[in-house]
């Protein structure tokens, strides 16, 4: 296993569509292991393997409080939403930045697991809000995508500035 590196907003790089897994194999199955190692590390909730510059459609996710139960989404796709319900989200491509975002609070989804197996099911709350917002960075899209022109320059110069001292 091994970190990977995790693509900082406003890298063009998280724009790019993530086409959908073929074939679950060793290859995918690694990247599944390394995705976990860098989101645990991170540390994070979620990760998209376009954050770690894979364009694949596959999202991790673990939201128990022991970080124990990793759950893996290849292909997935929201098949309907209900309600709405705004939360305060961050991404482990946009560091430090926390903002509240309106998203569907129960979604049906279906997708693969890990050995392929298919999984359709109904969810809310938190675990729906994540699958909504991995989604989303599958379709070359980021949570900042959501707030106001302002905000959005606002936390790009921020971020720019960040990598900039970094270096």
């Amino acid at each position: 296993m091994a970190l990977l590196e995790i693509l900082h907003y406003p890298d063009s790089r998280l724009r790019t569509l993530a086409a959908p897994v073929a074939d679950i194999n060793d290859e995918i199955r690694a990247l599944i292991d390394d995705m976990a190692e860098t989101m645990y590390a991170a540390p994070g909730i979620g990760l998209a393997a376009t954050q770690v510059n894979v364009h694949k459609q596959l999202i991790i996710i673990d939201i128990s409080e022991d970080r124990d139960q990793l759950q893996v989404f290849i292909n997935p796709e929201i098949l309907s939403r209900d309600s709405e319900v705004a939360m305060e989200e961050g991404c482990l491509s946009v560091p430090g930045i926390y903002e509240t975002v309106t998203r569907a609070e129960t979604i049906t989804y279906r997708a693969l697991g890990a050995q392929g197996n298919k999984i359709e099911e109904s969810v809310t709350g938190l675990l729906a809000v994540c699958i909504q917002h991995e989604i989303d960075h599958l379709k070359g899209k980021v949570f900042v995508d959501y707030l106001s022109h302002l905000k959005q320059q606002r936390i790009s110069k921020k971020m720019l500035k960040q990598q900039r001292q970094a270096m």
